[in-house]
């Protein structure tokens, strides 16, 4: 998962897309980088780590200029994080493009074949996003009359990109002495908007991954990107955009409402906490169907992004709705460690129960979803040392069966507590007392409660049917042996997304 952004000011851009990368910290924590274009030149940095910790008063001084784009970085796809990965990406032929890429494409290896042989062009590195800048510009290449540009020539290209491409893109590009281009892939799984702010000087353009970016920014939200679209604004500030696809239609992702997007954006016209209320509205009148005379004391969210799921939930059951657990906001990253004194300690860094609300209570803890389970089990252990009598558990996304491919570096399928087990056994796994999951149904019609235009996403990550056709089993297993068969080296899955929402919030 990864965040972008992209700006055309009357002023400098420097200032604007560092705090607009500090609020779409949550989207990634590995690598951030920065490019501003003055003039005919780009000036570059980025690096591993943190936003504040990548960029220093000496770089933001040498990134001049009133327009830029910018990134941060959560490694998809199994890929390990290297410092040469991070984004943006240059090229300087046929013309000088700067690229930041949220999502994941499908057929990378098959692209980078067609460059190497076909196109004579070179990837670096193993970023999908290095290839899908190198694609772009050989299709500029390939219809630039006499080196020079126009709008229909980029769209066209954008049209080009779209058939050799499969996957998810969210793409922010600028192009020398031409403009900032935005675009999304046909299916538009990953969120993209358009906002604008009006100055004395005349417009000024921000293109974000989410909405809540131009709105700390002060920019007015003008739209989203539409699936298959290309956005382009020149350096007169004047916006263009063309549909570049026949075939394009809206599959949002629907783990961005779950758990990924901040609360207070809205994506597709859906606002991220309205539709995570709906959540916890459908997973109560659930509870009531199957759980018809369990005793339940309080309802506890898991901090933070399940907040809004638990707290309608216990209004709709009439339940008394408490805050259990305290976060560390300051904790450090923990990696997977060997035994389970290590994992019990990885989990207690984070979280810590508050015992007056366990104490010979029957308790509901709500989280936004349920990943590998290590961190569920935990939790459940922690509540029951603060003196629960009961422990249920209910999520408020259903079972996540299958790893997500468009841009979300979900465990391979052994990973998943889910994947060949029934909630019986998921239950038994984690040690809670019962466990619901939400239905897929009800969790599509949560999201449609918000906005009732909205009538397809990709929910594969639960139901395994990839929106672009493509994924096979094969794939899937090339994927798990590029991550070690499935034994991580990286962040526990449940403690990562934890840890993005909370380095969001602390930089809010």
């Amino acid at each position: 998962m990864c965040g972008i952004l992209g700006v055309v000011s009357h002023t400098p851009a420097n200032q604007l897309l560092y705090d607009g990368l500090q609020v779409l910290q949550h989207r990634g924590q590995d690598a951030a980088g920065i490019a501003t274009l003055d003039g005919r030149t780009f000036h570059l940095h980025k690096g591993n780590g943190l936003v504040r910790d990548v960029f220093r008063t000496r770089n933001m001084r040498a990134l001049t200029g009133n327009a830029g784009i910018a990134h941060v970085r959560y490694p998809t796809a199994g890929s390990a994080v290297d410092h040469n990965e991070a984004q943006p990406f240059y090229v300087n032929s046929p013309f000088g493009i700067v690229l930041g890429h949220n999502g994941n494409l499908t057929n990378t290896e098959e692209l980078k074949k067609q460059l190497f042989v076909d196109d004579l062009r070179h990837v670096n590195t193993n970023s999908d996003s290095e290839v899908l800048l190198n694609v772009f510009a050989h299709e500029l290449q390939a219809r630039s009359r006499g080196l020079r540009l126009d709008v229909p020539t980029i769209f066209d290209a954008v049209s080009a990109v779209h058939r050799r491409c499969r996957g998810a893109y969210a793409v922010v590009a600028m192009i020398a002495g031409y403009g900032l281009l935005a675009f999304r892939d046909i299916h538009g799984i990953r969120p993209l908007v358009v906002g604008v702010n009006e100055t004395a000087q005349g417009a000024e353009y921000l293109i974000a991954s989410e909405s809540v970016a131009l709105d700390t920014l002060g920019f007015k939200f003008l739209r989203d990107v539409a699936p298959g679209e290309a956005v382009f604004i020149d350096f007169n500030a004047k916006l263009h955009s063309q549909q570049c696809s026949d075939s394009a239609k809206l599959n949002s992702c629907i783990f961005e409402y779950v758990y990924f997007a901040r609360p207070d954006s809205v994506i597709d016209g859906v606002s991220v906490y309205e539709a995570r209320l709906y959540m916890g509205e459908y997973l109560a009148d659930k509870l009531k169907r199957i759980w018809d005379g369990v005793k339940i004391d309080v309802v506890i969210p898991i901090p933070d992004s399940s907040r809004p799921s638990a707290l309608q939930l216990a209004n709709r059951l009439n339940i008394p709705f408490r805050e259990g657990f305290v976060k560390n906001r300051y904790i450090g990253r923990t990696f997977i460690m060997p035994g389970q004194a290590m994992r019990k300690k990885s989990v207690r860094q984070k979280l810590n129960a508050i015992g007056v609300e366990f104490k010979g209570k029957s308790v509901l803890l709500v989280d936004d979803s349920i990943v590998r389970g290590t961190t569920s089990r935990e939790i459940v252990q922690m509540a029951r040392d603060a003196g629960a009598l009961k422990v249920y558990f209910a999520s408020a996304a259903p079972p996540v069966r299958f790893p997500n491919v468009y841009g979300i570096d979900m465990p391979s399928r052994a990973e998943l507590i889910a994947t060949g087990r029934n909630d019986e056994e998921i239950c038994y796994e984690i040690g809670a007392d019962g466990l619901i999951y939400q239905d897929l149904d009800d969790l599509k019609a949560a999201v449609r409660k918000a906005n009732p235009d909205i009538t397809d996403f990709d929910a594969s990550c639960f139901d395994g049917s990839y929106t672009t056709g493509d994924i096979t089993s094969c794939y899937l297993d090339e994927i798990e042996a590029r991550r070690g068969g499935g034994k991580a080296s990286k962040p526990d899955d449940d403690d990562q997304m934890e840890l993005n929402l909370a380095m969001s919030v602390t930089s809010m």
